[in-house]
C-alpha cells in the first residue's frame, strides 16, 4: 500500500511539474548606483548589465520568478550634481553578481494560450543578494579589503512585456534595489578597525538599479486556470 501511495504521489508530481508554463530567458541592460559617491539620477545606466532569468507562471496574473545578473557599478563624483562631490572627486567601480527571487504581478490577464495578442504592465518584488568587493577611501585613493560581502536588498521592478512571437515574450523593465548595506561604495568599510574612513550619510543605505530588456522563451504544457 506504502510504494502505492508513493508512485500515486509521484505521478501527480509530475503531472504538476509539466502542467505548467515556464519561461526562460536573458536580461540585457545597464545599472547605475544610487549612493554616497557618484551622481543620484534614478535612471541613468552606467555599466553593462546581463543576465538570466526563470519565471514559472503560476496563473494569468502572477509568477514566481528568479534572475541571476552580473555588472559592474560605477560611481564618479565629477558626474554629480552636487557641488560639494565634484570638487571632492571620489570615484569608485564594483564588481556585482545579483540573485533575486520573488513573485512578479501584472496588471492584466497574460494568458499566453488563447491565441490573441498579450500584453501586460507587471511589478516584481521579492528579495535580492549581491555579492560585491569591498573597498575603503585613504585620502580620496581608493582601496580594496581583498573581501567580499553579500548585500541583502528589496527589488522594486516596474515593466511592460508582450508576446513577440508565438513562443518568445519580449519585456522592457526599470528595477531598483533598496540594500540592507551602506559598503558598495567604500564608504563605510567593512572592517570595524577602519571605522576612521567612514564618510557621507551613515542614516541611509545604498541603491542600485538596472533598466533593459528581458527575451524569454515559453516552454511546458499549457496549464489550467481554473476558477474554483
Amino acid at each position: 500500500m506504502r510504494q502505492v501511495n508513493v508512485l500515486i504521489i509521484s505521478i501527480l508530481t509530475l503531472q504538476l511539474s509539466f502542467s505548467q508554463i515556464n519561461e526562460i530567458g536573458v536580461f540585457a541592460g545597464g545599472s547605475n548606483f544610487i549612493g554616497d559617491v557618484g551622481a543620484t539620477d534614478y535612471i541613468s545606466p552606467k555599466q553593462a548589465a546581463f543576465g538570466g532569468i526563470y519565471k514559472w507562471n503560476r496563473s494569468a496574473r502572477h509568477s514566481y520568478r528568479i534572475s541571476m545578473i552580473f555588472t559592474e557599478l560605477e560611481g564618479m563624483d565629477i558626474e554629480s550634481d552636487d557641488p560639494r562631490r565634484q570638487q571632492r572627486g571620489y570615484s569608485f567601480y564594483n564588481s556585482m553578481f545579483e540573485i533575486s527571487a520573488g513573485m512578479e504581478f501584472t496588471f492584466l490577464d497574460f494568458n499566453l494560450h488563447t491565441g490573441e495578442p498579450v500584453a501586460t504592465p507587471y511589478l516584481y518584488s521579492g528579495i535580492s543578494f549581491a555579492r560585491h568587493d569591498n573597498y575603503y577611501f585613504d585620502n580620496g585613493n581608493l582601496i580594496s579589503e581583498n573581501s567580499k560581502s553579500w548585500a541583502v536588498g528589496i527589488p522594486m521592478v516596474l515593466g511592460f512585456k508582450a508576446r513577440l512571437i508565438d513562443k518568445f515574450i519580449i519585456g522592457l523593465e526599470v528595477g531598483a534595489r533598496y540594500t540592507f548595506t551602506d559598503e558598495i561604495d567604500g564608504s563605510i568599510p567593512d572592517a570595524d578597525f577602519r571605522e576612521s574612513f567612514r564618510f557621507g550619510n551613515i542614516n541611509n543605505n545604498d541603491w542600485y538599479v538596472f533598466s533593459g530588456l528581458t527575451l524569454t522563451y515559453t516552454f511546458g504544457e499549457n496549464p489550467c486556470y481554473c476558477v474554483e
